[in-house]
């Protein structure tokens, strides 16, 4: 009877087999990307999504659970969390199976943002939840960019962090702002790949690459996750190989043709990006690089 060794073309005991093995170890078919440590949660999956701007509740609910994620954001102003019939958001989103991180999105003060952050607690507590000491925070600059304002930002996250909030900080893709919120007390600091929604992907993976240098030193696990701008699952791909620790999105699923489809392979482009990352990309060249050798060529028949 054929070995597995020879039927797989691989040695189970082979250096190299127990090398991947050991790669893969505690990763589980479930979790191959890992699980991220956000403060004082732990998530599965390294993939947040948004619950806003779908075409209804149904689809919504579709597509968070063909993301896979266990950790999704809700707009927690009034008028974020009920349809045009009334129906609230949360009752499409069980607050048993996933962690709900309540946002600030619509937020243009730093007051403004605090007291939004305040009411997420309450609705939370409220629910038994697990994300009810998180916030997904967003004090933006202004309405036709969306880019955040970076001193409000800053002072809300002071304030949030003394009330002890786990404070998930949307930034730029400034390295020195992003180092400030780290060193404010931030759980996580989330630069943007692009403009919230502009579909655009990653504009400057070398800020993004300093954000990451920056934020490690001293720290290695501590969480950057990407967040806003990505458009397509080769964005958030790129996004996981940069060395990013988690990615988080809305508007690239919300909009996507089919929304459900479209969850699925952002999911796979998480695991894909991160596992990519960590086994490491070969060296840019200019030139070829033979994949055989060239000594010991044939030279006559």
């Amino acid at each position: 009877m054929e070995s597995t060794a020879n039927v797989h073309g691989r040695d189970p005991e082979s250096p190299q087999t127990r090398a991947a093995e050991s790669f893969g170890a505690g990763l589980g078919d479930a979790e191959p990307a890992g699980r991220l440590l956000i403060g004082r949660r732990e998530l599965r999956s390294r993939l947040i999504i948004g619950t806003g701007k779908y075409a209804s509740f149904e689809l919504m609910r579709e597509a968070l659970d063909a993301s896979g994620a266990d950790c999704v954001t809700v707009a927690v102003r009034r008028e974020r969390l009920f349809d045009a019939a009334g129906r609230s958001i949360l009752d499409y989103v069980d607050p048993n199976r996933y962690t709900l991180l309540p946002n600030t999105a619509g937020c243009f003060t730093a007051q403004d943002a605090v007291r939004t952050a305040r009411l997420g607690r309450e609705i939370l507590l409220e629910l038994g939840n697990a994300g009810s000491n998180w916030v997904k925070l967003e004090v933006l600059g202004d309405a036709k960019t969306l880019l955040p304002d970076p001193i409000g930002t800053l002072e809300a996250t002071e304030t949030l962090v003394a009330e002890g909030f786990d404070v998930l900080c949307y930034t730029t893709d400034d390295p020195l702002m992003a180092r400030r919120l780290q060193r404010a007390g931030a759980a996580a600091v989330m630069p943007a790949g692009s403009p919230i929604g502009s579909g655009q992907g990653i504009l400057n993976a070398n800020n993004l690459r300093i954000c990451f240098e920056y934020l490690k030193e001293g720290n290695p696990d501590y969480p950057l996750i990407v967040d806003a701008g990505v458009g397509t699952a080769s964005d958030v791909t790129i996004a996981m190989e940069l060395g990013a620790d988690g990615v988080l999105l809305n508007t690239g699923v919300a909009h996507a043709r089919e929304p459900v489809a479209m969850a699925r392979a952002m999911r796979l482009a998480v695991e894909s990006g991160r596992l990519a990352y960590r086994a490491g990309r070969i060296p840019k060249r200019l030139y070829a690089t033979a994949s055989s050798p060239q000594e010991g060529l044939i030279t006559r028949f």
